[in-house]
């Protein structure tokens, strides 16, 4: 939509495919109905890909900025969560509104509950054949999304059509995503669901400080979505479950208590958690029975816990698509296939994609503005 309306908007004649009967689906289900629309704080630096310059044009040149003027300018409510999260105070139904309209403004004609049956390119022109009739252009965007949320629809037409064209592409998995635990982990930490900490969480070149959920079936929260997106296949986690505390010293002033270890923690830890993380740890006994270097070991333990998970939730409960079409097929400045003419790809198709917390629906603004601007 925002490459739709912009395109229009420059007097360019646009139509815009899309398969489900409704347009926006994925911006009506974000942020708990309220649409997480960007962050004050979107770098390049919040975005993984291959090529990690790639995200910087487009996203110099349309800001957060930027979209919170268009979102002002249609009196759009709106409030700071956490961490430079902005999210609506109404709907997030006003942020689709709006760009129906800025779309609307540019001309843009829709074809909804269309299913694109087949596309190729003859003498320049690239030809689109769907269910609803035949449409032919000069130049075609794809802005497919990725493989999350399948209930909405996701699909890996965007790849297909990426690699019909002899484009490359970065293998997906799921992203921003819960990460599953084997059951002999789970016999120790299965009874904790509900329990939230804040953490610490660091694997491969991702560190997050924000809070962990255990649940039924493994870990979740912010933090872990974060660190999902950096880890892989055999990886551990590390979980410093007492950041920024100089937990030595706080143990080693209490050594000579006939507290058990178990209930200390539990001053500054889940009484439950606290419990099961001593069991494992095979430390629930009183400190004064606790030599240094044992207290000093569940120190170096608590700030550095290694947990290696089994998988992920998958597609079902990502966030977001990680991989996509190559970037360094793609040109920066425009999105535009370097071998193919008229050809574009934007969003999560494409191997860019942003921490937790409206990134991603600034690289989307972003790469569809860039994209809108150069068509």
């Amino acid at each position: 939509m925002m490459c739709a309306a912009q395109a229009g908007q420059r007097g360019r004649r646009v139509l815009l495919i899309d398969h489900y009967p409704r347009p926006g689906e994925k911006i009506r289900i974000s942020g708990g109905g309220r649409c997480n629309f960007t962050n004050i704080h979107s770098k390049p630096e919040n975005f993984l890909s291959q090529n990690p310059h790639f995200c910087r044009s487009a996203l110099a040149r349309y800001t957060p900025r930027d979209f919170i003027a268009l979102v002002e300018r249609y009196r759009i409510r709106y409030h700071e969560k956490t961490l430079g999260q902005l999210f609506c105070d109404g709907s997030s139904q006003q942020i689709i509104d709006m760009l129906k309209n800025e779309s609307q403004l540019g001309r843009v004609e829709w074809r909804l509950a269309c299913q694109v049956q087949q596309v190729f390119r003859k003498g320049g022109t690239f030809n689109v054949a769907t269910s609803l009739g035949a449409y032919r252009a000069k130049a075609l965007v794809i802005a497919t999304g990725g493989l999350s949320i399948p209930k909405i629809g996701a699909s890996p037409l965007g790849y297909r059509l990426a690699e019909q064209f002899g484009l490359r592409v970065v293998p997906p998995r799921p992203g921003l995503v819960p990460l599953s635990l084997g059951p002999e982990t789970l016999a120790h930490l299965g009874s904790l669901p509900g329990i939230a900490l804040d953490t610490e969480i660091s694997c491969n070149a991702g560190r997050f400080r924000e809070n962990l959920l255990f649940t039924h079936r493994g870990l979740s929260g912010p933090a872990v979505l974060q660190i999902s997106s950096y880890w892989r296949e055999g990886d551990a986690i590390k979980i410093d479950l007492l950041p920024g505390q100089d937990v030595e010293a706080w143990l080693l002033s209490r050594r000579l208590s006939s507290m058990r270890l178990d209930n200390l923690l539990a001053e500054i830890l889940p009484q439950r958690f606290a419990q099961r993380w001593c069991q494992m740890a095979g430390c629930a006994k009183p400190l004064n029975q606790l030599p240094h270097k044992a207290l000093r070991e569940v120190a170096h333990r608590l700030r550095g816990w290694n947990i290696k998970p089994s998988g992920t939730f998958g597609y079902k409960k990502a966030e977001i698509t990680l991989g996509g079409v190559d970037t360094r097929e793609l040109s920066s400045q425009t999105m535009e296939a370097k071998a193919v003419p008229g050809l574009y790809f934007v969003g999560e198709v494409v191997d860019v994609t942003g921490h937790l917390g409206g990134f991603n629906f600034q690289w989307a603004w972003a790469s569809g503005h860039a994209a809108g601007q150069a068509i």
